[in-house]
């Protein structure tokens, strides 16, 4: 483990690993569909793609950033359609 990465920040709890604020969900589906209804449903998104190329939410960001890393271990652009599902799931 990095030394420069706070202990609690490296820790999840099984009730963690499968929440989801009702704000990220929305946010995702949202994302997804309008991706999928201009480019078709092989399109690729990656986190990133939820938010605006300036960091205005930090405490979302991250909680994207642990779902989509840790929770679900994806790779940096997954099917925008495995991502819509498994959002619907969380």
């Amino acid at each position: 483990m990095n030394s420069f990465v706070p202990a609690d920040l490296t820790k999840t709890t099984d009730s963690q690993k499968n929440t989801m604020t009702p704000i990220l969900k929305s946010k995702i589906i949202e994302v997804c569909d309008k991706k999928i209804a201009t480019k078709g449903e092989g399109v690729g998104i990656s986190f990133y793609a939820f938010f605006k190329n300036k960091n205005d939410d930090p405490e979302l960001l991250m909680e994207a950033a642990e779902w989509w890393i840790r929770t679900h271990q994806l790779d940096h652009f997954e099917k925008a359609l495995k991502v819509k599902v498994l959002a619907h799931s969380s």
